[in-house]
């Protein structure tokens, strides 16, 4: 056996020592097209470079979390939230001895479809879009469509189900809408997203002056802790306690189902400091002149490639996706700057729009 081969063969056994119920790269369901192996990687490692390597986690660098140009250097865009994710997820299942490859490339990759300018970007989309427009199916096509000249990565299975499993949207946390994700490992990342935008966006919001931490929802403070890197240890604490019999590592009790799951008081002061960021934030910031600008910009910029098509980057003019589908799919992909950019060179905000 090669020196090479050896390699894989270690780290796969290693993977044997994970619980029972994680997901072993070997035993994943496979790619859409069949590879050879590795010979130094397992495969979930294999998707995690290739997410990290793709142009579109490159552009989450520029692409808005919540506050559209903000004016300090602190504010979380994208890719720092991608990291925050990827960093919670990956200590919960190394606490539970699930594989913690998985839980890292379903991360790195569950927001690569998403817009410019945030969820407003997204909410424009959608509307304009006649199929609609929702950023986790986004980032499935980006990875099986749009990324490798149009060939996609050729992700795992596992990888794909929790990057498309992962949104909530507005479902309550752990709620009967929350869905299934296909693997534990997923169903962590889902939780871990959570976790992170609940306390970076509460951070920011703080940080750009739009509220206090006094006026915190205080049954949730109370239980989760006064400060973000507090509270990210509370709930991330009793997510590995309250999920332990899931690792295989104990029996669970009798009656108990097996999942990734919080307990109910932490679950509850989770679910009420979301529903006051999405009261006092989110839709606060939605409703701000940066937004509508952003709002305007896309729809005018949608509005000119359905009717200039032709104008549309060689790699977005597929033949086989309707004219709606090859547009959305340019503007999806887009950064802030990038949409400013193009908006600016096409005239499109100053009511002189070039032919």
């Amino acid at each position: 056996m090669s020196i090479w081969l050896k390699v894989r063969h270690l780290l796969e056994e290693r993977e044997e020592s994970l619980s029972p119920l994680a997901v072993k790269g070997r035993l994943s369901k496979g790619r859409p097209v069949p590879e050879k192996p590795s010979p130094v990687r397992t495969e979930f490692q294999r998707d995690r470079d290739r997410i990290l390597h793709c142009k579109a986690f490159r552009r989450l660098k520029h692409k808005t979390q919540v506050f559209i140009a903000p004016a300090g250097d602190h504010y979380r865009t994208r890719l720092t939230h991608t990291l925050e994710v990827s960093q919670i997820a990956r200590t919960i299942a190394r606490a539970l001895n699930l594989n913690e490859d998985l839980a890292e490339a379903v991360s790195l990759g569950h927001d690569l479809g998403h817009t410019p300018f945030g969820h407003v970007g997204e909410d424009v989309l959608n509307e304009l879009h006649p199929d609609g427009f929702r950023h986790n199916e986004q980032s499935l096509r980006v990875v099986d469509v749009l990324e490798n000249d149009g060939e996609g990565l050729n992700l795992t299975w596992e990888v794909r189900d929790g990057i498309l499993n992962h949104s909530k949207s507005h479902a309550q946390v752990l709620g009967a809408e929350w869905g299934a994700v296909g693997s534990l490992e997923g169903e962590i990342v889902k939780l871990a997203d959570i976790v992170a935008y609940i306390n970076h966006d509460t951070d920011d919001a703080i940080r750009a002056g739009i509220i206090t931490e006094k006026i915190l929802p205080q049954s949730a403070v109370k239980v989760l802790g006064k400060s973000p890197s507090v509270r990210i240890n509370t709930m991330v604490c009793d997510i590995i306690e309250f999920s332990f019999p899931a690792s295989g590592l104990v029996k669970p009790a009798r009656g108990t189902g097996i999942g990734i799951g919080m307990s109910e008081g932490v679950r509850q002061a989770t679910d009420t400091l979301r529903g006051f960021l999405f009261e006092r934030v989110y839709n606060v910031q939605s409703a701000r002149e940066e937004s509508e600008k952003a709002r305007v910009l896309l729809r005018r910029m949608y509005e000119y490639f359905v009717e200039h098509e032709r104008k549309l980057p060689q790699e977005y003019q597929r033949p086989c996706d309707g004219k709606s589908r090859r547009v959305i799919d340019y503007i999806a992909g887009m950064t802030d700057q990038y949409a400013q950019k193009i908006a600016a060179e096409l005239s499109l905000l100053d009511g002189k729009i070039k032919p």
